[in-house]
């Protein structure tokens, strides 16, 4: 009986191992695809579309597109929060288009607030 006992226990962590392998791959179908261009640089005066702005043609990109110089400008914290936000989103750094990447510089005052807010998509 014991021999029986320990055989079922023995198959009951195959069992789960086995399971465990199977499932184990799914997550990395949940990440964005893989772009399939080097660089889009946005043309943010059209709609955008699933994944961001056209695409600026090639001979039309410059290196004003890939440089943001919003990161060291001090910002205003002068307001009810005592907070200042210098967003480097697509809409500042055209570069960043379709590559679902942003930052921003954050400046408080002594004693300032982050209000409450979310980050949709964010990892």
């Amino acid at each position: 009986m014991a021999a029986l006992k320990s055989h079922s226990g023995f198959l009951t962590r195959v069992a789960l191992v086995l399971v465990i392998l199977a499932i184990l791959p799914f997550p990395s179908h949940c990440a964005d695809p893989d772009p399939l261009q080097d660089f889009c640089v946005g043309i943010l005066n059209d709609t955008t579309s699933l994944n961001g702005f056209p695409c600026k043609p090639a001979s039309q990109v410059t290196s004003d597109d890939f440089f943001f110089d919003g990161l060291s400008k001090e910002g205003n914290t002068d307001n009810v929060f005592g907070f200042s936000v210098a967003p480097g989103n697509v809409l500042s750094f055209p570069g960043l288009n379709t590559l679902i990447l942003s930052m921003n510089r954050v400046d408080y005052a002594p004693g300032g607030l982050n209000p409450p807010h979310s980050h949709p998509r964010a990892t």
